[in-house]
């Protein structure tokens, strides 16, 4: 696995030869380790079950970087839950809100 170029991006690339699943898991695992030292009084934290993963072109990339960037502003006129519903309809995902949120 390799990160971005710079320290603005939050996303990641990786090779074939790493699954999803374990990228995750690795992920969960880290940064719970890394919060819990950070901020004791979330010793209690934990991930939820699930995750969702996209894949996007190079071409998509500064469009991310400027989601992610400005995420806490898009996300006061869009709830997560209502932009993660708008994402499965618009690329026809079919999902079963029992099982999505924990």
């Amino acid at each position: 696995m390799s990160g971005p170029q710079s320290a603005d991006k939050r996303f990641c690339r990786f090779g074939r030869t790493i699954t999803i699943a374990d990228l995750i898991r690795d992920l969960k695992r880290a940064s719970s380790g890394w919060i819990k030292s950070l901020l004791p009084s979330l010793k209690g934290f934990d991930w939820q079950d699930g995750y969702g993963a996209f894949s996007i072109s190079p071409s998509h990339v500064p469009g991310l970087t400027a989601y992610i960037r400005d995420q806490e502003e898009h996300h006061r006129r869009e709830s997560f839950q209502d932009e993660f519903r708008r994402l499965m309809r618009k690329y026809e995902i079919e999902f079963d809100e029992r099982y999505v949120w924990d």
